[in-house]
């Protein structure tokens, strides 16, 4: 499992970009440079970014310690160095992010979100900051998905996955929805496909490599790619922080940075486990 693994991981940070849900508790990150280069200097503002805090490796609370962390807090408060603000995170439920922060309720929001031509009617997208691939995450000992395919030709196999999602729309073209278990966080879609409630989870592949860690000994992807996206930051329509943020992460690509950040989230070295209490994280 650690050679597949390794592979997966070759896979994930291959596809990177070289050119590139209602919460009350928020933290503020170490953001608050002086800014760098020709980049913009955004004079210490403030920049709320709504996260969920659930979702790997992206962002979590590690119940071990109560801390936050995830590639998300780590880009966001580089960014923040590079661009002289102070990023405050909030938790915030994903049902309900995009539009909350279509309406200015964030100044943005991370989380992976998919770039898509339904959300930009109502964010602003940055540039892409990474490729991702949907695949599908099984238990280690199934035999009966290869792919796709043998879901829909199985009406007994369950597949989960989260609401709301774009993984949720391409469940939707290959399956009718009574045969789709949404659920409101992938924690749970994980935790129940582990305790074999379902059979097979929909799941961006960085993220699915985010469940792998503590649960390489439960769990595996398998198939080929079920769609190919760009993820990328989102913020409210005529957002002034677009081209700055943009300004930051091509900087980050340029120097290295973002590969390192990626380096680290994206490794067999770091892994997650999802509990009945919360999330255990090490890397």
């Amino acid at each position: 499992m650690k050679k597949s693994r390794v592979l997966l991981f070759a896979l994930v940070v291959g596809s990177l970009l070289l050119s590139a849900c209602a919460g009350a508790t928020g933290s503020t990150g170490t953001g608050g440079g002086t800014g760098g280069g020709d980049l913009p200097d955004l004079g210490g503002r403030e920049v709320t970014v709504a996260v969920e805090n659930a979702y790997l490796p992206f962002n979590y609370i590690d119940e071990n310690t109560g801390e936050a962390g995830g590639w998300d807090y780590d880009v966001w408060n580089e960014i923040c160095v590079r661009l002289n603000c102070t990023v405050v995170f909030v938790e915030a439920a994903w049902e309900g992010m995009i539009q909350a922060v279509a309406d200015g309720q964030f100044d943005a929001a991370a989380d992976g979100i998919t770039i898509n031509a339904e959300r930009d009617e109502i964010v602003d997208f940055s540039i892409g900051y990474v490729a991702i691939e949907q695949r599908l995450l099984v238990r280690i000992d199934e035999t009966r998905i290869e792919s796709i395919d043998d879901i829909v030709a199985d009406e007994s196999l369950k597949l989960g996955t989260q609401t709301g999602t774009t993984n949720y729309e391409t469940a939707l073209t290959f399956l009718p929805a009574e045969r789709i278990e949404a659920f409101e966080q992938f924690p749970f879609a994980v935790q129940a496909l582990v305790a074999g409630d379902i059979d097979a989870v929909i799941i961006d592949e960085t993220a699915g490599l985010g469940y792998l860690g503590a649960n390489s000994e439960d769990l595996k992807l398998v198939g080929p790619s079920l769609s190919s996206d760009q993820l990328g930051f989102i913020f409210p329509p005529g957002s002034d922080l677009v081209e700055p943020v943009n300004a930051a992460l091509q900087s980050m690509m340029d120097d290295g940075k973002l590969n390192e950040f990626n380096a680290i989230y994206f490794s067999p070295d770091f892994s997650c486990d999802y509990t009945d209490t919360g999330i255990s994280c090490a890397g």
